[in-house]
């Protein structure tokens, strides 16, 4: 019920579309993912890992590895994005919860004391989206997203972070905060997708580079 096997589970559910925290101990979320993922499959949905449930899910994860996204975010005529449609349900959700913060103002601060928050600024913005896929329980300022999830640039999601700010790549879009607007980019400083994906990067902020595990 806990250890390494537990672990190498909840990452395989992760990358599955069942966003799982890694911690190694199988408790009561991992068992409502492993009885969604088997019921997904159409095996007996129990919350028993059973050999042929193993193999299925490991069948799963072979596939969306070996299948990277053939498709980008859209960002649409009112500054809303849309989530490929192959991506994991993770990242649809993710996307989804950004959506719902594009119109607040630029808070410094903001979305740090709550989730729930007039506006946010840029790693509040960030946490705000990873907590709407269920992949960050709590809000993390810009430093702390430094050692966020596993090192590098993940296959659906990137999470970018210095000293002084972070944004996300969601499937070739950012998620941003910063004082522009234009076509598809609502005007104002605060959350907004925006269609190149590494442009803060111009500026030598030396950021590290982070992905949820398994994402």
């Amino acid at each position: 019920m806990r250890g390494h096997d537990v672990r190498v589970l909840q990452r395989d559910l992760t990358i599955a579309g069942f966003a799982t925290q890694i911690s190694g101990i199988f408790g009561p979320v991992t068992k409502r993912h492993v009885i969604a993922f088997k019921r997904q499959q159409g095996l007996i949905a129990n919350g028993a890992v059973t050999t042929r449930a193993a193999k299925v899910l490991l069948a799963r994860v072979a596939s969306i590895e070996a299948d990277p996204p053939s498709t980008t975010t859209q960002i649409n005529s009112d500054g809303t994005a849309t989530a490929p449609a192959a991506a994991p349900a993770v990242v649809q959700e993710v996307v989804a919860a950004a959506n719902r913060i594009i119109a607040k103002p630029y808070v410094y601060g903001g979305g740090h004391g709550s989730f729930s928050d007039f506006g946010y600024d840029c790693s509040g913005s960030v946490s705000y989206a990873l907590h709407g896929g269920g992949l960050l329980s709590s809000p993390e300022d810009s430093v702390a997203l430094e050692s966020y999830g596993s090192a590098g640039a993940g296959h659906w999601i990137t999470v970018y972070a210095n000293a002084g700010h972070a944004f996300m790549v969601v499937a070739g879009r950012a998620f941003d905060t910063a004082d522009y607007g234009g076509p598809n980019i609502p005007g104002g400083s605060g959350p907004r997708w925006r269609s190149n994906p590494t442009g803060n990067l111009a500026d030598g902020g030396g950021y590290v580079v982070r992905h949820p595990t398994g994402l």
